[in-house]
């Protein structure tokens, strides 16, 4: 067995069909990989649809189930039971592309890599409001590239949503820190690195995100990464740079600026608005749609707030990001 494929569900069913379905597409032996999804929705609702869904796609998927099972034991579980040499860890509202283990295979061949990752995106048949969130959430200029561009940082830390690494690997580390409620893979990663494995980024194995369908989940999601980020400075010296801090810094740049616009002190402003038009433009002309582009204005504007009110929260209130004892 060469891949195991690993995510959490937890309800969802419609993204989770569709996670199945493009899996099933893989060009790809299905004798060379395997699917396992560990899921926490309650009364074990979800297993029916999985079951119905593999059989309808002739794709065998073995399914673990606890109530409310969290993400990172979710993810460790199944690591358990894995037989593939490498374990991918997807989010199940991830769409896979047909060529996505061909090219993950050929550059472990390549490169010999311990551990990996790949990008996001939007494809064009998503809706506008995801293609922009996926813009704000990926764009270099919105996010300086952290998930997932080379020019960003000197060391690539791969993510949940796309992550590979050797299972033998996986288990000397003893897998995902449970005691994080978000921000678990990246903690990972960062003691992948710590531990010099060799982490490769592979530009060509790039999963379609959906992520959150309405700007209240969006907003949700991105305050708790910016809470996550703290708590990941905090457990490992070093790991606060200057770009994880952006968010942080436009905001409270906005609002002295918008305080000065009442003394009509306007240039400040000016370029705080100048910023979040630029996004009209990038987001449009790469999704050639001025709805989209009008969108990415809103969700990016969303996620440098939310970020930064996560983040100045868990600042303040200490340890509300990781989980009990």
């Amino acid at each position: 067995m060469r891949f195991s494929l690993i995510s959490p569900t937890f309800d969802r069913p419609e993204e989770v069909k569709e996670f199945i379905s493009s899996v099933s597409k893989l060009d790809y032996s299905h004798n060379l990989f395997e699917v396992i999804l560990a899921d926490g929705t309650p009364n074990d609702t979800l297993r029916p649809i999985i079951e119905s869904e593999s059989k309808r796609c002739k794709l065998k998927v073995t399914t673990i189930h606890k109530e409310y099972l969290p993400v990172s034991e979710a993810r460790n579980l199944a690591a358990e039971k894995a037989q593939g040499e490498y374990l991918i860890f997807l989010d199940s509202d991830c769409i896979i592309p047909l060529e996505y283990l061909k090219r993950i295979d050929s550059a472990l061949v390549k490169y010999s890599l311990d551990a990996f990752g790949g990008p996001d995106s939007a494809p064009p048949d998503f809706n506008n409001l995801q293609k922009a969130i996926s813009f704000s959430m990926t764009s270099f200029w919105t996010t300086g590239g952290i998930r997932g561009k080379k020019l960003s940082t000197s060391t690539y830390y791969p993510r949940g949503f796309n992550m590979g690494v050797k299972k033998d690997v996986f288990k000397t580390l003893n897998g995902f820190d449970v005691n994080f409620k978000t921000g678990e893979d990246v903690e990972f990663s960062i003691r992948l690195v710590q531990s010099k494995y060799r982490v490769g980024f592979v530009p060509e194995a790039v999963v379609y995100h959906k992520r959150r369908s309405n700007l209240l989940g969006f907003y949700n999601q991105v305050k708790r990464f910016g809470g996550a980020r703290w708590h990941l400075s905090r457990r490992h010296k070093g790991q606060l740079k200057i770009t994880h801090m952006f968010p942080v810094f436009f905001i409270a740049y906005i609002l002295i600026a918008s305080f000065l616009a009442i003394f009509h002190i306007m240039a400040p402003l000016l370029i705080g608005v100048i910023y979040l038009i630029v996004p009209f433009f990038l987001s449009g002309i790469q999704n050639k749609s001025l709805k989209v582009g009008l969108l990415s204005i809103f969700s990016t504007l969303i996620m440098m707030l939310a970020y930064a009110k996560g983040f100045l929260e868990a600042v303040l209130g200490g340890g509300s990001h990781l989980k009990r004892g």
